[in-house]
């Protein structure tokens, strides 16, 4: 992109690309932030911890992209996205990639979905710019879980407006003045998760245990050894009543079945 000439004949350098980054994680926000201005032509125009903040946010900055978690306090990811979606183009970055929610933060008008731990720097860089020009974003286990969606509904109730193909949907709010009153609706239909009675990390944790993830990208992506992420699994196995990874993730994602004897790892 060539800069616009100024009246004394200099190129003008093109203005930033304007970012709000929205996650409840305060060391996750400055981790992002940093990593994007570091990039020439990018500027984070603000933070917020929930998504109503992420809202007001985007009302005063009118930024170009949102970056956007599903699992927040009090207004939620995925509550915040319909009314996020006719002012911005909105990138989701989370730890969670159920397919259920890929469908559903799709469906509400995402232009990406990004799961930590399968992407570079330059990648989540290259990502930020292709959704303000139109272009989706998938990483492998959102569009895994996306296609195994698509499979299982039929093309008619896809995220992608069906056979007839075109962009993204987006679902439109009624009004967005009552957005502070807003209750979190992060899509719980896989199972109640709250009856495990998961800390936050844990939660966390299960989310990339069923991603796929291995222990050694779990510690990477949580900034964690890979001695606490085994400790960390040791009590979720035990809350979650499994003994074996593939068992835990099935409960987690509310599956009827049991994989207690398939012989997976403890860990």
């Amino acid at each position: 992109m060539t800069g616009e000439a100024n009246p004394f004949g200099e190129a003008r350098p093109p203005e930033a690309l304007r970012v709000v980054v929205a996650d409840d994680n305060p060391v996750v926000r400055a981790g992002l932030t940093a990593l994007l201005t570091a990039s020439e032509g990018v500027e984070v125009v603000a933070e917020a911890a929930d998504g109503r903040k992420a809202y007001e946010a985007t009302l005063a900055h009118r930024p170009d992209v949102v970056l956007l978690d599903v699992r927040m306090p009090g207004v939620d990811g995925l509550t915040a996205l319909p009314h996020l979606v006719p002012l911005t183009a909105v990138l989701m970055l989370t730890y969670s990639g159920e397919s259920d929610i890929v469908h559903e933060a799709l469906r509400r008008g995402a232009n990406g979905y990004l799961v930590h731990g399968e992407f570079t720097p330059d990648e989540l860089v290259t990502a930020v710019r292709d959704v303000r020009r139109g272009r989706p974003h998938l990483t492998p286990t959102a569009a895994r879980r996306l296609l195994a969606q698509l499979r299982e509904g039929g093309a008619e109730d896809s995220a992608f407006g069906g056979a007839s193909g075109g962009s993204w949907p987006h679902y439109r709010p009624t009004s967005t003045k009552n957005l502070s009153q807003l209750q979190p609706d992060v899509a719980q239909s896989v199972s109640d998760r709250s009856t495990y009675g998961l800390s936050a990390r844990e939660a966390e944790i299960m989310d990339l245990i069923a991603s796929g993830m291995s222990n050694q990208q779990i510690a990477a992506t949580c900034f964690i050894s890979e001695k606490t992420v085994k400790n960390h699994i040791n009590r979720i196995f035990a809350k979650l009543h499994s003994t074996n990874r593939a068992e835990a993730a099935a409960k987690w994602r509310g599956e009827e079945r049991s994989s207690g004897r398939d012989g997976g790892d403890r860990w």
